[in-house]
């Protein structure tokens, strides 16, 4: 029994916060889990930004419905769940993740939850689990459950690692040469390849 663990962001849909850090014309919030490992203060440092600049959930999400799905992603999805069972781990929040996902066709994903005051203003976050990915996929296993995984981002090593197979996809030059245990793949034909040689 298997199940694909995929990363959001970066695979299958553009960096939620770089789109954003462009419509805002704030350079600031380029800043991703590519560049920073630790989610929790790259959280609060965006949170941060945010509150200084006097923006809120309703400007992430207008940015948001205008974002659509990676050219092929919706392909590669509908393929890959033509022949296995398909999660998306995020560190996303429902929140932003929501409209992404009608664009996808409603696969399933974890993700996490902000906290936002009456007026819209971004106060902080509540993550579902510690280490979410990883955690996600050692379950999975406990239930008996082989984990084929993909993602693009430090954030993404821990669930690679320790699924059965994993790989990176459209990652950094950094994160290639620092794991060159891991296969990394540019194309979804490839990254399709590798989950049916895993998986069937």
């Amino acid at each position: 029994m298997y199940i694909a663990c995929l990363d959001l962001e970066g695979v299958l849909v553009p960096e939620i916060w770089i789109a954003f850090a462009e419509a805002s014309g704030i350079p600031e919030l380029k800043r991703t889990t590519r560049d920073e490992p630790d989610y929790d203060k790259l959280m609060k440092w965006r949170i941060g930004i945010l509150k200084e600049h006097g923006l809120g959930l309703k400007e992430i999400q207008d940015t948001i419905a205008k974002i659509d799905p990676l050219p092929g992603a919706k392909e590669f999805l509908d393929e890959l769940r033509s022949f296995t069972q398909v999660i998306i781990i995020s560190d996303t929040f429902s929140q932003f993740a929501g409209p992404l996902m009608k664009k996808l066709g409603m696969p399933t994903i974890f993700c996490n939850e902000l906290e936002v005051a009456p007026d819209g203003e971004i106060t902080g976050f509540k993550m579902r689990c510690e280490q979410s990915k990883l955690t996600t996929v050692k379950a999975l296993q406990s239930i008996g459950y082989e984990t084929v995984a993909t993602g693009d981002s430090f954030n993404d090593l821990g669930m690679i690692n320790a699924s059965k197979d994993g790989f990176l996809f459209r990652t950094t030059e950094k994160i290639k040469a620092d794991y060159p245990n891991l296969c990394a793949y540019e194309t979804y034909d490839e990254l399709m390849g590798a989950f049916k040689k895993a998986i069937l």
